[in-house]
């Protein structure tokens, strides 16, 4: 911005002349040097015209006639503009007005400029152009990102082949501060990957990413309502901010980070050009190293780097990030067979789920390293994820009552059940296991025999279990009878009715008939 001697200043010194001043009363009045003035004065009285011709004249006629020449005085100057700096912060605070700051800076300013020159000068420093908007950012608020249009490349070091890569750039609007990273492709998993990676390295989340419509990023493009890809958002949710897309064909609504990609190819492009990497992260090493040089460079038009910039205004109005880091989901939809199960198609496995929601249509939200079933947008069953093809993932709690006790079979389980009836039942279960190789087999004869206390009560299931074992034997079907027949009563010698299959009765007669 030239410093010189505005029109206005011309006619005002026009004006004072004709009204008799002094130069020095009107180089007093104006706060402009008196040598200024008497050039002026000489110009003026050298003219053609008459001052009041002068003074009726149009700008740009008397703009021809006298050329402007600087008449700022740099230390009252930059005392002025360092004002400026701190005021226009905070021209979005309610109540803000000009006169109150103009008094303030009167106040403190050993010689200060009158309030017309204050805001001539504060115009000038922050115009108002037509044609394009300029945007007051925010602190904190957002975040501009795009892929760079020209691709840096890595070598394969056995091969030669040459792979080029993307680059992802971002930029914090209000202090400018940027972050670059190479990644393989533009795909949903790199966009996220580098999306994290640049929230880590400002060590805070903004308010909203306003992204390009990448196909990444946004699934359906809209100059009203764009369709966020469903990764991306959820993304978002868990960095606990929104994304913005930028209106489609409307480069000027990310011109800042427009201008970051053609900065990145004049700070780290060029300076990369004789240089040869044989992965992706020896390239962004070196990325990161002259990333932290450009950051470092001093902005001309602020007189501070970015980096003072980002920790002095824009640091502390970002949101802190998450606690845990962010797991790329994707999604699958799946109907709750009749066992409780729902088929995992990726890792062709299954996971159980409440068997209430047997026969219902969910979707399936995986990770790398989890499985969640959800219905109706509610969460039923999670589980860590199980890479084996095949594999049943069980949660007991999803089974209904007797599927449950179905799982909880094992021979201490019968002996527990068992125990609760009598000695001689425990001692026929577990006699019943001892012979058996393969516990498994017996699992349903075991509950069979235990089950028959429920029509014979306890006391004559123990009592029928103690004649099976003195009779050798562990059959279901002879408990059952002994049972039947009310043998369990029988109060004579149980080994002597061991020996014989025929039943006792009094009108029954007994071998030393037959003699």
């Amino acid at each position: 911005m030239a410093n010189t001697l505005d029109l206005m200043d011309l006619k005002q010194i026009l004006t004072l002349h004709l009204d008799g001043l002094s130069n020095r009363k009107i180089s007093d009045i104006l706060s402009i040097h008196r040598n200024t003035i008497n050039s002026y004065v000489q110009l003026f009285n050298a003219s053609k015209h008459s001052k009041e011709e002068l003074l009726a004249l149009e700008n740009c006629e008397l703009l021809k006639l006298f050329p402007s020449h600087t008449t700022i005085k740099n230390l009252r100057y930059n005392e002025l503009m360092l004002y400026f700096e701190a005021m226009n912060q905070q021209r979005d605070y309610p109540g803000f007005t000009f006169l109150f700051h103009y008094k303030e800076y009167r106040d403190q300013s050993k010689e200060p400029y009158s309030y017309t020159q204050f805001m001539e000068h504060y115009h000038r420093k922050y115009p108002k152009e037509k044609g394009s908007m300029k945007l007051e950012h925010k602190p904190g608020h957002e975040i501009y990102i795009d892929f760079a249009g020209k691709k840096l490349q890595i070598v394969n070091r056995e091969t030669g082949e040459i792979t080029p890569v993307e680059v992802f750039v971002t930029i914090l609007p209000k202090s400018q501060y940027t972050y670059v990273e190479a990644c393989l492709s533009q795909k949903r998993e790199d966009l996220i990957h580098c999306m994290a990676n640049a929230l880590s390295y400002y060590g805070g989340v903004p308010k909203a990413i306003v992204s390009d419509n990448l196909k990444s990023a946004v699934t359906r493009a809209c100059k009203y309502e764009p369709e966020i890809n469903r990764s991306f958002k959820d993304f978002a949710r868990h960095y606990n901010c929104v994304i913005n897309p930028t209106r489609g064909y409307s480069p000027q609504d990310k011109a800042l980070v427009e201008n970051a990609v053609s900065l990145a190819y004049q700070r780290i492009y060029y300076p990369l050009r004789h240089m040869t990497f044989f992965s992706l992260e020896d390239l962004n090493r070196e990325i990161r190293r002259l990333l932290d040089s450009y950051n470092d460079l001093l902005l001309q038009h602020r007189q501070a780097s970015r980096r003072e910039l980002f920790q002095s205004i824009e640091r502390e109005c970002l949101k802190p990030l998450p606690e845990t880091s962010y797991e790329l989901k994707d999604y699958r939809r799946a109907k709750v067979q009749k066992i409780g199960y729902v088929f995992f198609s990726p890792d062709k496995n299954y996971y159980s789920v409440p068997y209430r929601y047997i026969g219902r249509q969910t979707q399936i939200q995986y990770t790398k390293s989890t499985v969640e079933v959800f219905y109706n947008h509610e969460r039923i069953a999670s589980h860590k994820r199980n890479p084996s093809p095949g594999a049943y993932t069980t949660n007991e709690d999803h089974l209904c009552s007797t599927h449950k006790a179905y799982y909880q079979w094992s021979p201490d389980y019968f002996k527990e059940k068992a125990s609760k009836h009598g000695e001689h039942v425990l001692a026929l279960i577990d006699g019943l296991f001892n012979e058996s190789t393969y516990p498994e087999t017996v699992y349903k004869r075991a509950m069979g025999i235990i089950q028959l206390h429920r029509d014979y009560r306890s006391e004559r299931l123990n009592n029928a279990c103690n004649i099976a074992l003195n009779a050798g034997t562990y059959s279901y079907k002879r408990i059952k009878n002994i049972l039947k027949n009310n043998l369990d009563k029988y109060t004579g010698n149980l080994e002597d009715e061991a020996q014989t299959h025929i039943p006792y009765h009094s009108n029954i007669r007994g071998a030393s008939a037959y003699k």
